[in-house]
């Protein structure tokens, strides 16, 4: 694990999820995990894309890859955030008639599918690359996935739209960042920044 210490050492926060975290998700993991002192690990941007790609290039779809990106604190590394990516199935989508909002988890007008709580974020999106295998007449479905590791006898941050807007920033970011490494067309639908527009459930009316 290495240690990346104060705002003169946001670049090497950033190094460490290869360069996928922007300066607002820097500032964004600093804001959820209270502190700016960071120790990270994971896979790594090529081990992902690899994973990936050859995952696209068999029937059916594998469990998924290892997080790619884990910001952890350097007081407890039990205390963290993790990012992963795999390949999803139709059925995995959250937006399929229940009324999640109820429950604390809200829908956001970003690729397939964006939606988020206070414990995870998830971002579903159509990746037409021709690193991967038949993605040109059919998207490959990406999932990238974000948790938010809490340490045993700790909490979850408080469920408002900051702390879910700061989750959908860091996994907006590295998402962006895998598409791109992938050359997905259009970046896969997503734009440069992230959306933080809420949408109605389906079969639900804007309240």
């Amino acid at each position: 694990m290495l240690t990346a210490c104060g705002s003169s050492d946001e670049p090497q926060v950033a190094q460490g999820c290869d360069g996928a975290l922007s300066s607002e998700a820097v500032d964004a993991a600093e804001s959820v995990l209270g502190t700016k002192s960071f120790q990270w690990d994971g896979s790594g941007l090529e081990r992902t894309v690899t994973a990936l790609i050859d995952d696209q290039a068999v029937p059916g779809h594998a469990p998924g890859t290892s997080p790619m990106c884990q910001i952890g604190t350097a007081a407890d590394d039990r205390l963290g955030l993790r990012i992963a990516f795999r390949l999803y199935d139709s059925g995995d989508l959250y937006d399929d008639g229940t009324e999640w909002t109820s429950r604390g988890r809200y829908l956001y007008g970003m690729g397939r599918e964006a939606s988020t709580d206070n414990e995870s974020a998830d971002l579903f999106v159509g990746c037409s690359s021709p690193r991967m295998k038949g993605s040109e007449e059919r998207p490959a479905p990406l999932q990238a996935v974000l948790r938010y590791e809490k340490t045993l006898q700790g909490s979850y941050p408080e469920n408002t739209p900051a702390t879910r807007e700061a989750f959908l920033t860091i996994l907006h970011s590295v998402t962006l960042t895998v598409v791109r490494e992938l050359g997905c067309e259009g970046d896969a639908g997503l734009t440069e920044t992230p959306v933080f527009t809420t949408k109605a459930w389906r079969g639900k009316q804007e309240g």
